[in-house]
């Protein structure tokens, strides 16, 4: 806690004399204080440049993993040529591919079924003469037991839905009528299922519910195989691509799902690249050189400037070899422009080449991320490392300042002490000095019959 600063307050008439040399004791011993301040500021400082950094460099980074992620999927993109009927998008395919959907008789849908008859009270009227009912989900049923207390509405729903079965059951109200109340039994899921209740199972097994909707399978065929799926999310048939049954088609029509490549995501990725690398560049520009800041040759610095260095200088071993085989040049400034009308103008062999080139997020060109990695990860970077240091540093420093802060209001008050006991005396001795000189006046006066001096 920083000291309070004390203003003397004094008898004597040295007390603005005093007040001047309590500052300056003061003063004095507050310039450690200072230089400490001083220190805990640019800590801060360094900080919040590193974290700056550390955000340019993950971006960087991210960017780089990026190319090798496009690089991998060879920039495939899933298009549909009726997405109302069906979309699809790329899960992660490597290769070019085209599907036909037609023949889409059904789509899935899950079982839901209603008592067939209500109920005056959904907690008392009876539902089971026998007390003993079996629910059937699909090919396999289960049995319920109610009790006297349980021999209703809500009772047979608590018991349903405490099987968990992969069916829900609710009680409808209408609100209307003497039996107002109904049983609503559904399916969790889609797909063509059984869901049945019968009452005295053993005896009359009377069904308690419709059979309206028992359900549907999504059925089709794909290149002309029959298919039937549970859901209309497929994404176990086409290898890389999930596609959605989203409706049905007249025997006669077909849907076209293709996965190529989109040689304008790898344009984007590059061009992202380029402006992540430049931002970096600036933001490392700020501690190198003559105006370096507080980061001037920080270890991290230099390991930064090294990694950039191996990015911009990459080479492969196809028909791209390097960056600048795609329009990317590096300047006398040490930032990168992107011609587009060069990658533009790339075949598709090249583009290909281009894909071998940046590899994967792990491999080749892509697998660089990992160097911006070991900077920036959350727990083992070296930027955490550095950050922890500043912080223990900030503690240190703190605790030295309050330690000066606490002995300086000591001193201060030490020496306040003693210049009050000086100005005291001092004062003391101007009374005493005042009543001796009237006392010699006196004794002049009564003597000579005049003041001295007159």
């Amino acid at each position: 806690m920083p000291f309070t600063p004390l203003v003397f307050t004094g008898i004597s008439s040295f007390s603005s004399d005093f007040q001047t040399v309590l500052s300056r004791a003061v003063s004095i011993a507050s310039l450690p204080l200072k230089t400490l301040q001083n220190a805990e500021s640019d800590i801060l400082t360094k900080k919040t440049v590193l974290g700056s950094l550390n955000t340019a460099v993950d971006a960087l980074g991210t960017s780089v993993a990026a190319l090798g992620t496009i690089a991998k999927n060879k920039a495939l993109v899933a298009s549909s040529s009726n997405s109302g009927l069906v979309s699809v998008v790329n899960t992660g395919a490597t290769s070019a591919a085209t599907y036909t959907i037609s023949d889409i008789t059904s789509v899935a849908k899950a079982a839901s079924e209603t008592s067939k008859i209500g109920y005056a009270d959904a907690n008392a009227t009876q539902v089971s003469a026998s007390g003993q009912v079996k629910l059937w989900v699909g090919a396999k049923s289960y049995g319920i037991t109610l009790t006297a207390g349980t021999n209703n509405l809500a009772g047979l729903r608590d018991a349903i839905n405490s099987l968990g079965v992969g069916a829900t059951a609710t009680v409808l109200t209408t609100g209307t009528g003497v039996t107002p109340n109904y049983l609503s039994l559904s399916a969790n899921s889609s797909g063509a299922a059984a869901l049945q209740l019968f009452e005295d199972p053993d005896g009359a097994n009377t069904n308690l519910v419709t059979s309206a909707n028992q359900g549907a399978n999504a059925i089709f065929k794909l290149n002309g195989v029959s298919v039937a799926k549970t859901s209309n999310v497929v994404n176990d048939v086409v290898s890389g691509a999930t596609f959605t049954i989203l409706g049905t088609t007249d025997p006669a029509a077909t849907v076209t799902l293709s996965l190529a490549t989109d040689r304008t995501q790898l344009q984007s990725a590059i061009q992202n690249f380029a402006s992540k690398y430049n931002a970096l560049v600036d933001s490392v520009g700020g501690q190198v050189g003559p105006a370096a800041g507080l980061l001037s040759g920080d270890l991290i610095v230099r390991e930064v400037q090294t990694d950039m260095r191996q990015v911009a200088s990459y080479q492969g071993s196809g028909d791209i070899k390097s960056l600048s085989d795609l329009g990317v040049q590096l300047g006398k400034d040490g930032k990168i422009t992107f011609d587009t009308t060069v990658f533009t103008a790339l075949s598709a062999s090249q583009v290909s080449s281009a894909f071998d080139f940046f590899g994967s997020p792990s491999t080749g060109f892509g697998g660089l991320s990992d160097k911006f990695s070991q900077i920036t990860d959350p727990v083992t970077g070296l930027v955490k490392l550095q950050q922890d240091n500043y912080d223990q540093a900030d503690k240190r420093t703190q605790s030295d300042i309050t330690d000066l802060n606490d002995r300086i209001g000591q001193l201060q008050t030490r020496v306040a002490a003693q210049l009050q006991a000086a100005d005291a005396l001092q004062a003391q001795l101007t009374s005493q000095q005042s009543v001796l000189t009237a006392t010699l006046q006196s004794l002049t006066f009564t003597s000579f019959g005049k003041a001295q001096g007159s």
